[in-house]
């Protein structure tokens, strides 16, 4: 399979958007439960705005000109990691090219873009658990491991639209 990985700019927002709303709604369905409301047209809005202002990196993987994957990425820093670190917040492959080695190309993509900007460490959270047990496994099985605890969230603001 001849892949092609990009780093995405501001004109692929449309593309990250749709890629990034089917995996909100693949965890929603395979859950039973309403994690997320976004819709397309606010989530390509601030993908292109994040993008625009340096907030987000986008990487997209590419089967000749159909975008089969997608990562999304930001910078932060945290004391306990020592300083600098990468936070994957959305990492997703069409189910088409699942089981291919597309996952496994991405995450190195991330794994390098992070080690030309000294990153210390990366770190994701997983979709719930059981539904998403395979996932687990395939960033175990690409050297990320369990560091503990759950994502939780609480919303400052009444909608994400």
């Amino acid at each position: 399979m001849r892949l092609a990985f990009t780093l995405a700019t501001p004109d692929k927002a449309e593309i990250i958007g749709a890629l990034v709303v089917q995996l909100t709604q693949e965890i929603c369905e395979r859950t039973d439960a309403q994690h997320f409301d976004i819709d397309l047209d606010g989530t390509v809005q601030r993908c292109e705005e994040l993008l625009s202002a340096g907030h987000y990196t986008a990487i997209i993987g590419w089967s000749a000109s159909i975008p089969v994957a997608v990562a999304t990425i930001t910078e932060t820093y945290a004391l306990y990691a020592g300083g600098k670190i990468g936070v994957i917040q959305e990492f997703y492959v069409i189910p088409e090219y699942r089981c291919s080695g597309v996952g496994a190309m991405l995450i190195e993509q991330v794994r390098a873009y992070g080690q030309k900007r000294d990153w210390s460490c990366l770190e994701l959270c997983t979709p719930p658990l059981p539904e998403f047990g395979r996932t687990l496994s395939f960033y175990q099985h690409n050297g990320l491991v369990p560091v503990g605890g759950r994502k939780m969230r609480q919303n400052l603001v009444a909608t994400i639209s």
